[in-house]
């Protein structure tokens, strides 16, 4: 009897375990780097392979990393958003292009628009795994230090922007 009630509990607590987990909010995934120093990196920028971007370009400045691909149908989502902003000059705006080709990127911003102060194109996929990246898009806030503040997965609405993202920015920039 021991023998066919063992199977039926490990079963009732991955059931448990699963319908807990389906109550998170995939958008508030743990980031170890919240509160600690951006990822150092130097890459090439998207639209000028001769020339790079690092995060040291952004010292005394609060920007936001968004990562994205041409590939990434969420990220066309945000985009329209990011223009916004970009058109209203509320922050920096760095690009991180992820795992894309880079024709195939700048096409996407010819067609679409260009909110990217710089965009740096992360071909390989290193720096992404050095934020942590889990897939596009996602978005960190780095305050004038270099400290990554906020962690953003997925496409970023009006209403995350309005409610969470924008009054930390304005608190950085205060």
């Amino acid at each position: 009897m021991i023998r066919y009630l063992a199977p039926l509990g490990i079963f009732v607590a991955m059931a448990v375990f699963f319908f807990i987990g389906l109550g998170k909010d995939p958008q508030k995934l743990p980031s170890v780097l919240v509160d600690k120093p951006v990822p150092q990196f130097t890459l090439p920028k998207l639209k000028a392979a001769n020339a790079s971007f690092s995060p040291e370009d952004m010292k005394g400045q609060v920007w936001m990393l968004n990562v994205w691909a041409s590939w990434c149908d969420a990220c066309r989502s945000e985009h329209p958003l990011f223009l916004d902003i970009a058109r209203k000059k509320e922050l920096p705006i760095i690009g991180l292009n992820y795992k894309d080709e880079p024709n195939d990127a700048i096409n996407w911003l010819r067609q679409l628009g260009d909110p990217y102060t710089a965009s740096a194109s992360d071909f390989k996929g290193d720096v992404g795994i050095d934020f942590g990246v889990y897939g596009v898009p996602e978005s960190f806030i780095i305050d004038k230090a270099g400290v990554i503040r906020y962690k953003h997965v997925g496409p970023v609405s009006p209403q995350d922007w309005e409610q969470k993202m924008r009054p930390l920015i304005k608190e950085l920039q205060g």
